[in-house]
C-alpha cells in the first residue's frame, strides 16, 4: 500500500502539473465533432505525417474515447501541499535508502553517465524515486486511448495532437508494442514519466539493444533522464541547491529565482551555510530560494536549479527534487526554520489571489497555487504594505488586503 496507493497520487498530481495553468472558462469547451469522425481524420494526418499504415492501424484501431481521463483533466487541487508537507512526504527514508541502495548497486553505469552527461548520480536517481518509486509504479493507463482523448478534447487539443503523433512515431520505429505503451494518466511514458515528444527527441539506446525502453530498461531510463537534463541546461560539475541559514533581516525582496547575485553578496547580507564548511564568498552566481518565506527552510539555488523547473514547472516539485538529491549525495536534512510557518491551503491561497487580482496585482488564474506569478504578486504587495518581501503569504498580508 504505501507504493501503490501513493504512487497513484503521485502520478495524478504530477500529470495535473504538466496541465495547469488553463483559465476556468477553457473548461466547459465542447467538441465540434464526433470522436469516432476525428479520429478517421487523425488517421489522414498520421499517414500524411510518414507514419506507416501498420503503426496507425495498432496504435489507433479500435481506440475509444474515455471520459474518466477529462475528468481527470478536468481535476482541480494540484499541489496544494507545502514544501515542508510535500518533501516531508517524499523524501522519506524508504526513498532515501532505496535510492542510495540503487547508486551503489549501478555504480558503472552511473559513472558511465556522469561522463557521457556530465549529470550525477544522485540528481537522476531523486527523479527516479519520485516519478515512479524507481520503476515500481509506471501508471496503467492506455497512452494511446488517453492522448486519442484529451487530442480530441477541446482544452488543449494541438498539445496532445503533437503527443499522440508521437506515440504513433514510437510504435513506428518499435521501441515500444502497443501493450508496452501504458503509463500515466495524461500520457506520459516510463519510469521518469516522458512525454512522447521528449521519448523520441531525448531517450537513448544505452544498452545498446536496438530499440529505447524506458519502461523496462535501467541503463536507457537513467542515461535518457540525463539527455533531457542535459537540454534543460544541465552544467556538468556544477552544484544545484545549497541549504543555508539565513538571519532575521535582508532585503527579502531580493529573494526571487529572477534575481542572481555573487555568492559574496549574499554572504555579505548575513546568509551562512546550514553546515559545519562555511560558505564560500566568491563570485559564483545564485539565487535565494526560500519555498516557505523567510522563516522556512532556505536554499542557495545555482543554475543548475533551472534544469529542475524545466523539468517541473511546479516550484514545491522542483525543489523537493533538488533537495531529496542533496541528501542522495550526503547532505543531512533541512533546517525546517525559524518556529511554526504557517502552510496555506488551496482555499486560502485562492482567497489570496482573488485579493491580489482585485487590487491589480497579477497573481494569476485563481487556482490555489503558489506559483511563480502568484509569489511575485505577493511580493509586489508586500512591498506596499512595508511587510517583509519574501513572496509567501502571512496573516498579516492577508489582513492588509482585506482592509483590516
Amino acid at each position: 500500500m504505501r507504493c501503490s496507493g501513493l504512487q497513484t497520487w503521485i502520478l495524478a498530481v504530477f500529470a495535473g502539473v504538466f496541465l495547469a495553468g488553463l483559465p476556468a472558462s477553457a473548461q466547459q469547451c465542447k467538441p465540434t465533432q464526433s470522436f469516432d469522425g476525428w479520429l478517421e481524420t487523425f488517421k489522414r494526418e498520421a499517414l500524411a505525417a510518414g507514419i506507416s499504415r501498420r503503426a496507425i492501424a495498432a496504435g489507433l484501431d479500435g481506440v475509444a474515447y474515455d471520459q474518466s481521463i477529462v475528468n481527470k483533466d478536468r481535476a482541480q487541487g494540484v499541489f496544494a501541499q507545502s514544501f515542508l508537507q510535500f518533501s516531508g512526504r517524499m523524501v522519506a527514508p524508504y526513498r532515501i535508502q532505496g535510492g542510495a541502495q540503487r547508486i551503489q548497486r549501478n555504480r558503472a553505469i552511473f559513472s558511465r553517465i556522469e561522463n557521457d552527461f556530465g549529470v550525477p548520480a544522485a540528481v537522476i536517481v531523486a527523479f527516479w524515486g519520485l516519478e515512479t518509486d524507481f520503476g515500481a509504479n509506471s501508471g496503467n493507463s492506455p497512452t494511446i486511448r488517453s492522448l486519442a482523448t484529451l487530442a480530441y478534447d477541446c482544452r488543449r487539443p494541438d498539445l496532445f495532437r503533437e503527443q499522440l503523433m508521437a506515440a504513433l512515431k514510437i510504435l513506428d520505429k518499435g521501441d515500444l508494442n502497443p501493450s508496452e505503451m501504458v503509463g500515466a494518466w495524461a500520457g506520459e511514458l516510463g519510469q521518469t514519466q516522458f512525454l512522447p515528444s521528449h521519448y523520441l527527441e531525448y531517450g537513448v539506446d544505452y544498452d545498446r539493444d536496438g530499440k529505447v525502453d524506458l519502461r523496462n530498461s535501467d541503463a536507457d531510463v537513467l542515461a535518457s533522464s540525463a539527455n533531457l537534463l542535459k537540454a534543460h541546461g544541465w552544467q556538468r560539475g556544477q552544484p544545484w541547491i545549497q541549504e543555508v541559514l539565513v538571519p532575521s533581516e535582508l532585503p527579502w525582496e531580493q529573494a526571487d529565482l529572477t534575481i542572481q547575485h555573487a555568492r559574496s553578496k549574499w554572504v555579505g547580507w548575513g546568509v551562512k551555510s546550514a553546515t559545519e564548511r562555511p560558505l564560500i564568498a566568491d563570485n559564483t552566481p545564485c539565487s535565494l530560494l526560500l519555498p516557505m518565506g523567510r522563516n522556512g527552510p532556505a536554499f542557495l539555488a545555482y543554475q543548475n536549479f533551472q534544469a529542475y523547473t524545466q523539468w517541473n514547472q511546479s516550484l514545491v516539485y522542483a525543489t523537493t527534487a533538488a533537495y531529496f538529491a542533496t541528501r542522495l549525495a550526503g547532505a543531512p536534512a533541512y533546517n525546517k526554520g525559524r518556529g511554526q510557518v504557517p502552510a496555506y491551503g488551496l482555499p486560502e491561497v485562492r482567497e489570496l489571489q482573488q485579493l491580489l487580482n482585485r487590487q491589480g496585482y497579477n497573481a494569476g488564474e485563481p487556482d490555489g497555487k503558489l506559483g511563480v506569478q502568484t509569489r511575485a504578486g505577493i511580493r509586489q504587495a508586500q512591498l506596499k504594505y512595508r511587510l517583509p518581501a519574501d513572496g509567501y503569504p502571512s496573516d498579516e498580508l492577508f489582513s492588509s488586503l482585506r482592509g483590516r
